[in-house]
């Protein structure tokens, strides 16, 4: 897979990419600031197998954040989640307190090069594809890369946590 570069200093994905030497894709599209489903509009606007995009989701599991990794046609269980954890009750991160911890705004948290480092549980869907897109740290960027480089980047654990949508 070719490397790309992440333009004027890129994003802190694009950077943690580059800097670890993980070959990588990037794929821009045009995003609409009316859309609402950010994932299945990178989808969509890429050309891709909704099912080979995966979007970055921030739970507070038991009062500790946990990043959880699930494909953009899918939806997070949060009970699954808190189970991969070793955790009891999830809900989902209030938009700010993930923006916040992760630096990014929503809709373009990205699983790499986030603020401060969170568990991270990534769905066993990543498992059936060589490559996987997620996003690059901004509304309009995603970035391709090998799923083993994903779960390794962000010390994954690999768990069933997504349910049909």
């Amino acid at each position: 897979m070719a490397r790309k570069s992440g333009g004027t200093g890129g994003t802190p994905a694009t950077r943690v990419l580059t800097e670890a030497g993980i070959p990588h894709i990037l794929r821009t599209y045009a995003h609409d600031p009316r859309s609402t489903s950010f994932g299945l509009e990178a989808a969509a606007e890429l050309g891709e197998d909704p099912g080979r995009v995966f979007k970055t989701l921030l739970v507070d599991v038991d009062g500790q954040l946990v990043v959880g990794v699930v494909p953009v046609d899918r939806q997070l269980d949060l009970k699954l989640l808190a189970s991969a954890v070793g955790g009891k009750r999830a809900s989902m991160a209030e938009v700010s307190r993930a923006e916040r911890a992760t630096g990014y705004v929503a809709g373009g948290i990205s699983p790499l090069g986030q603020r401060t480092s969170h568990p991270t549980v990534i769905d066993e869907a990543v498992l059936a594809h060589r490559t996987v897109l997620v996003s690059g740290g901004r509304r309009g960027l995603d970035v391709e890369l090998g799923s083993a480089d994903l779960v390794e980047l962000t010390r994954a654990r690999v768990a069933r946590i997504a349910r049909p949508a």
